[in-house]
């Protein structure tokens, strides 16, 4: 609710490299928007980098919302800080403190994967399913949990970080697998990311390609096409222990290999043989707001009829 009596919900995605911001009205209209690049390993800089993108889009609307914010990583509900965020700078720190006292009100807080999922469940490619499990595949690898349209945070608020689990069925060549960023050995984040393809690209052939160069060579290299399998068959075992774990649905891709064509016509068949059931019924979706999933996702942490 804005403070003179409307209904503006404003959502804030925090990456590493970007800040977006969306203010939505009662309907769900966009009335204000921007993007803007992050702070990185200065922490003070982002605080204040949030709180400015925030009354930008205010001023675009030309009322106060509610607020809603989308992160790397999750409050610990233990001792209110940071905890287990790939922009590392944030790790420790009393964010969520830090940021209401710069708004001077109250916001909500959620990683930001669950706030992709969060949005897909309520009017993108999930809307109108009972369980959606949004899965995003970009520099890092995350996941968010929808339940009867609301999301399941759990008491160490890590529901759905599924790229922190080992990957499932591993070959020899897979094991011990890729030291990751949490100090761990062969987190799916190492494997079925943008960065851990390139990763893998790289050791197999010494070429240093982004995810879009090995898929735009896919058609006409062996090489490419050899890694795209690989990943294919790597998140298809990932992504079959979310089914036997939750059963979702539907499950969205997101991030910036969702919009890899193949996935959507392959991975539900190369899924089924490690899914314990009969007969597996599998249904994964790209996602219908693209990039704008988070920051949506973040501004509906509020519900109409709640107060910011």
């Amino acid at each position: 609710m804005t403070s003179g009596g409307g209904r503006l919900r404003v959502g804030v995605d925090l990456g590493g490299t970007k800040i977006a911001a969306i203010a939505l009205d009662a309907d769900g209209a966009v009335v204000g928007e921007a993007r803007r690049p992050a702070p990185r390993d200065d922490y003070r800089a982002t605080v204040e980098a949030l709180a400015d993108i925030v009354a930008e889009v205010e001023r675009q609307a030309g009322a106060r919302g509610s607020i809603g914010i989308g992160m790397p990583g999750s409050i610990s509900p233990v001792t209110g800080r940071i905890q287990n965020s790939n922009s590392v700078w944030l790790n420790g720190t009393p964010f969520a403190e830090d940021v209401q006292a710069a708004l001077a009100r109250p916001a909500r807080f959620a990683n930001d994967a669950d706030c992709f999922a969060l949005s897909e469940a309520t009017d993108g490619a999930g809307a109108g399913a009972s369980s959606v499990f949004g899965a995003i595949l970009g520099t890092g690898c995350g996941g968010g949990i929808v339940v009867g349209g609301r999301l399941l945070a759990g008491p160490n608020r890590s529901a759905g970080e599924w790229g922190h689990s080992p990957l499932p069925w591993p070959v020899s060549e897979e094991y011990p697998g890729p030291i990751c960023w949490c100090g761990r050995r062969g987190c799916l984040e190492t494997w079925v990311s943008g960065t851990g393809m390139q990763m893998d690209h790289a050791a197999r052939t010494g070429e240093a390609l982004a995810a879009d160069q090995i898929v735009a060579r896919a058609p006409t290299d062996p090489s490419a096409r050899e890694t795209l399998e690989r990943h294919l068959s790597r998140l298809a075992r990932a992504l079959a222990v979310i089914v036997n774990t939750i059963d979702p649905d539907v499950i969205v891709l997101g991030g910036g290999l969702s919009q890899m064509p193949h996935l959507y016509d392959r991975l539900p068949d190369t899924m089924r043989p490690h899914i314990f059931a009969a007969a597996p019924l599998v249904t994964v979706r790209p996602p219908r707001h693209g990039d704008a999933s988070g920051v949506r996702g973040a501004a509906r942490l509020w519900r109409l009829d709640e107060t910011g």
